[in-house]
């Protein structure tokens, strides 16, 4: 089995779904706890709340993430990108620590760290979906006879 070297680009990709997310379920829980709460039973509370300057930032930044996770989950294996972006989870930890104020117990950190370090194995394996799509590449001419 080789081992896959990641281009410039794919490390961006990554870290933009490592950042992303985090930044963006803060912003949404940054903008909710300026608001009322939603009732499932008055629709226009969560229109109202989608309007609002830091939902409608972690709304951008989630649609970033789901973009940029896309697009990695085009080259690689789920098993590859979930544990490749674990770093989110850290980051998470320190956006609610020290932006939303949120306490954190030591359990909790350790719990992060130790879930973070345990995927950073796995994400070091091949992403093993390349050869799929160097093979693809290999059949797009035969494709393209085909459908002509």
């Amino acid at each position: 089995m080789s081992h896959h070297t990641l281009t410039t680009r794919q490390y961006l990709i990554l870290a933009l779904v490592s950042v992303c997310a985090p930044l963006g379920d803060t912003c949404l829980a940054r903008g909710m706890t300026a608001i009322p709460a939603i009732a499932v039973t008055h629709p226009g509370t969560l229109v109202a709340a989608v309007f609002t300057p830091w939902i409608a930032a972690g709304i951008i930044l989630l649609i970033g993430f789901f973009s940029s996770y896309l697009n990695a989950l085009s080259w690689a294996d789920l098993t590859f990108v979930m544990p490749a972006t674990a770093l989110g989870n850290v980051i998470v930890e320190l956006l609610s620590r020290y932006w939303l104020r949120e306490p954190i117990s030591v359990e909790r950190w350790a719990g992060v760290l130790l879930v973070t370090f345990g995927v950073s194995f796995v994400a070091q394996g091949p992403s093993s979906t390349h050869h799929q799509i160097e093979e693809d590449e290999e059949l797009k001419p035969a494709l393209r006879q085909e459908v002509r």
